[in-house]
């Protein structure tokens, strides 16, 4: 992988973490958290414990409105039934809080997270640049 990759990636994990942390600090005591997942802060990474787990995975963009991106996946884990209007609530929610981080983690960049079909997804300069 391209270093200038490796470094979005992280960048961009380091953005979910926080999207992460925000989420369970306002609504981490929402639902029991799946049996199989350590207490917040257990694990060494943050996706892996608690009652959430926020990732983006990259998409060519077949089939898509808004092109190739980072989907955003905000994913409540837990065996307890969550209602369509409390999912709707903390990803709305967990959305707002990240357009509120792109400055923050990308301020030389223009990126946008933007709806796509039923997915959230960052869409905009995500270039290597030339060096």
């Amino acid at each position: 992988m391209h270093p200038k990759q490796d470094e979005l990636e992280r960048t961009l994990n380091k953005m979910c973490l926080d999207l992460d942390n925000y989420l369970e600090d306002k609504y981490g005591d929402l639902f029991p958290k799946h049996p199989n997942r350590l207490k917040r802060g257990q694990a060494a990474n943050g996706n892996y414990d608690g009652l959430f787990s926020v990732n983006t995975n990259f998409s060519l963009g077949y089939g898509s409105n808004e092109g190739r991106g980072y989907v955003v996946d905000i994913d409540i884990v837990t065996l307890s039934w969550v209602s369509k209007n409390v999912e709707k609530k903390v990803s709305d929610d967990g959305v707002e809080y990240m357009r509120s981080l792109l400055p923050k983690y990308f301020p030389t960049r223009k990126i946008y997270l933007k709806v796509d079909n039923n997915l959230f997804k960052l869409v905009g300069d995500f270039s290597l640049g030339s060096n």
